[in-house]
């Protein structure tokens, strides 16, 4: 099955592996995002999704079969991150309305849905690990849940079908993501090579020595293939992991071997990378005029505030795939692949050296 997908937010780490699967498998793809990037397969939409106006001129004309939802903004409050991702979900879906062509709609989330929102992330009453869908919502505010209830309330009243994707860290390409932990460990790791500083895991000891998934952006990308195309996929909200665990205490010592570094020992104190490479941005700068890499901008390649949020987490963190097993998705992607292909991308592409 082929048709015509609108991926909103498709220079994204999500969004642009979703737009280059479809287009390799032969649908007509759109990609909106504020500033698209050229991309092969690919036709640009440019807009800003908190600009009604200028959105409902974007696609006025545009008669997409599929939509795929893969962006969000951050902003300080919590409130404030509902208000403004709500709306976007709910401006899109208008616009697209008097054309009548959406027959699916696909959100891409995570797991803040089970862990919380930023402002309480990992704290309080959480569900039982592994996470599974239906242990439902939480008790607290979250843009998730108002991103959700925007679709739902479109596919009631215009007759689409829906599906929901919680991936875990993501690992995958995309410069001037906010969420981004492949290629924030990348920079950090070339940081410590670069610097002679030791290659120290800035995480949580329930991290370091307990098990963990994490989400390849190519696996999320067929996991929402999948769901937009397949009868057992409609109106239902998946998790999507890579399908295997580890412990950072193995994972990190194949980064550090990828990058020809010696990891340091764990000795259970916490170091965020935030604090790590506060002062690196002009590091960084010297480091990408040296080896004329593409990208001098540190913040546009880590997040390393996100990255710490992750391995901080004070839980043992891991996620149900049997729903999606049950009904037919049986992918499968080694994590520690995820990581090592990621690094190799980076380096082709002259974002690390």
């Amino acid at each position: 099955m082929t048709g015509t997908a609108l991926i909103v937010g498709a220079s994204g780490i999500v969004g642009s592996a979703t737009a280059s699967l479809m287009a390799a498998e032969g649908w007509s793809v759109l990609g909106l995002a504020r500033n698209p990037a050229a991309a092969p397969g690919i036709h640009p939409v440019r807009a800003d999704l908190h600009d009604p106006g200028a959105l409902r001129d974007a696609l006025s004309d545009l008669r997409p079969s599929h939509v795929v939802l893969a962006t969000w903004t951050r902003r300080p409050t919590e409130a404030e991150m509902i208000r403004l991702n709500g709306q976007a979900v709910r401006d899109v879906l208008e616009a697209l309305r008097p054309g009548g062509s959406v027959r699916h709609v696909a959100l891409v989330t995570g797991l803040k849905h089970y862990l919380g929102p930023f402002e309480n992330y990992g704290t309080g009453r959480l569900p039982q690990t592994p996470f599974r869908e239906e242990q439902g919502r939480l008790p607290v505010e979250n843009f998730y849940y108002a991103q959700e209830d925007a679709v739902f309330e479109a596919a009631a009243r215009d007759g689409f079908t829906w599906s929901v994707h919680r991936p875990h860290s993501i690992v995958g390409k995309a410069v001037g993501n906010a969420m981004n932990m492949g290629t924030t460990l990348a920079v950090y790791a070339t940081l410590c090579r670069e610097t002679g500083r030791p290659f120290r895991f800035p995480g949580s000891a329930a991290q370091w020595n307990g098990l963990v998934d994490v989400t390849d952006a190519r696996q999320l990308a067929h996991h929402i293939l999948w769901a937009s195309t397949s009868r057992a996929g409609a109106d239902e909200a998946f998790n999507v992991v890579n399908g295997d665990v580890f412990r950072w205490s193995w994972m990190w010592e194949r980064i550090a071997r990828w990058f020809g570094l010696e990891p340091a020992p764990f000795d259970g104190t916490v170091r965020p990378l935030e604090e790590q490479m506060a002062g690196d941005a002009a590091v960084w700068a010297e480091i990408a005029a040296r080896h004329g890499l593409a990208e001098p901008d540190l913040d546009r390649l880590a997040s390393p505030w996100h990255t710490d949020a992750d391995l901080g987490r004070p839980i043992e963190v891991v996620t149900d795939m049997g729903k999606s097993r049950r009904l037919g998705f049986l992918r499968y992607q080694p994590s520690d692949d995820a990581f090592l292909d990621l690094f190799g991308r980076l380096r082709a592409d002259r974002l690390i050296p």
